[in-house]
Order: C-alpha cells, then sequence, then structure tokens
C-alpha cells in the first residue's frame, strides 16, 4: 500500500522563513538596481560608440543594455517562474 505525500511550502513552517524572505527581498532589490547601473553604462557606451564610429564599443553597449533589460525580466518574473512550475510538477500524477 503506498502513503499519500504531500508538500505545502510556508515561510512559517521553519524558524527563519521571514528572514530568508526578507533575504530573497533585498537580494531582488540589489539585483534590480545592479541592472538598472548596468543599463545605464551601456546606453552611455552604446551612445558614445556610435558617436565615435567605434563599432565595437557601440556592439559592446547594446549588449550590455539588453543583458539589463533580460536580467530585470527576470528578477521580475522569478517568483512566478518558480511557482509555475512548482505547480507543474505538483500537478503530475
Amino acid at each position: 500500500m503506498l502513503v499519500a505525500v504531500s508538500l505545502t511550502p510556508s515561510t512559517t513552517a521553519l524558524p527563519g522563513g521571514a528572514e530568508l524572505q526578507q533575504l530573497a527581498d533585498g537580494l531582488a532589490a540589489w539585483s534590480l538596481i545592479g541592472a538598472m547601473i548596468a543599463l545605464v553604462l551601456g546606453a552611455a557606451l552604446w551612445a558614445l560608440g556610435s558617436h565615435t564610429q567605434n563599432m565595437h564599443q557601440s556592439m559592446a553597449g547594446r549588449r550590455a543594455v539588453l543583458t539589463s533589460l533580460v536580467a530585470a525580466l527576470l528578477i521580475g518574473a522569478a517568483p512566478h517562474l518558480i511557482d509555475f512550475f512548482f505547480k507543474s510538477g505538483v500537478a503530475v500524477h
């Protein structure tokens, strides 16, 4: 006979859950600040490279802008992506 096993994640189930949530929130904020700095620097590099006809510098700036935007997208979507895949995994029978 098989035993039914369930899983219900909870930040209050163990001591320190609230601190871990606070740590995750803080890391997300710092990551977003880093992405914003990278975006500004990348845009400046892109503009400077375009102005001076330096293709390599211009491409590096574009890559930095794109990378920082994708990073911000993933940071914002992270809780929903994790939740989606967790619920998909729980739904497997």
